[in-house]
């Protein structure tokens, strides 16, 4: 097999939410592909400690950066300092995420359609959707200088309604049954359009972008919850949490250099029933 089929050396790759569980992941195969993961994230020291860890497992040049993306100035500070520090942009993963919590906050179940915070709204697309489109629009145009390949990752909810039977609690009256919020299913249905409309912008530019579409992760999640949703997925189980890891990498490198504006499904065949 051709070596540099599926190698990242020397391109530097911006990666979003990268101190959470996937993020971290993400990081990792961009180190051991040979590419430079430059860790976005809004603390310092997690970002310190994934660095030094990927720079000492894989001899990288990791670094990690503290940037708020749903505030554009600092965005566009954190561009330019890394085409100061690096001279190019080969790729982003826009992977930053708000995880709106299924179960209520006291009396108000507000994860419920009828009580959901117009407040927790906001927040949600400010990162989910809002935070990709600024990272596009400068980090994507920052890529178009040479090309090269934007990933955002959805998930199997931006292709599927979440199936609330999930999370109903036999206790409770209807009213108050915990549900996944929707801002979660708006955030990741809403990029998979930001995937298509930047894969026709950039592409004469040499720019490709692609959605990654994830299905649930093992993560220590009530076993009668496991058993629950594992029995809507085909091969019987959830995700681990390195199991996108080859996806992304076939997604960043030229292994799919002729993939653009595809929408991967990769969620164990749950989206297949």
């Amino acid at each position: 097999m051709n070596d540099k089929l599926f190698s990242l050396n020397g391109r530097v790759i911006v990666i979003t939410g990268a101190a959470g569980l996937l993020g971290q992941k993400h990081a990792e195969v961009v180190a051991q592909a040979g590419g430079t993961p430059v860790l976005l994230d809004l603390h310092a020291k997690p970002l310190e400690n994934l660095a030094a860890e990927l720079n000492a497992r894989y001899g990288s040049t990791a670094s990690g950066w503290v940037v708020d993306i749903t505030q554009e100035d600092e965005i566009v500070a954190n561009c330019a300092a890394l085409l100061s520090r690096y001279g190019h942009i080969d790729g982003l993963v826009n992977n930053a995420a708000n995880n709106p919590k299924v179960e209520g906050d006291g009396n108000k179940y507000f994860s419920r359609l009828e009580n959901f915070p117009l407040t927790a709204w906001y927040a949600d697309i400010a990162v989910g959707l809002t935070g990709a489109f600024l990272c596009a629009k400068h980090y994507g145009h920052a890529i178009a200088r040479q090309g090269g390949s934007i990933v955002n990752i959805s998930s199997d909810l931006g292709l599927i309604a979440p199936d609330q039977r999930l999370y109903r609690n036999p206790g409770l009256p209807e009213d108050q049954q915990p549900v996944k919020p929707v801002s979660y299913s708006v955030v990741k249905s809403g990029l998979i359009g930001l995937t298509r409309y930047l894969a026709t912008y950039w592409a004469v530019k040499g720019v490709r972008c692609n959605a990654l579409c994830p299905g649930g992760v093992e993560n220590k999640q009530d076993p009668a919850f496991i058993k629950e949703v594992s029995s809507r997925i085909p091969m019987g189980r959830l995700a681990r949490p390195d199991e996108y890891q080859g996806v992304l990498l076939f997604l960043l490198s030229e292994a799919s250099s002729y993939m653009n504006g595809a929408i991967l499904s990769v969620d164990g065949g749950r989206t297949a029933w």
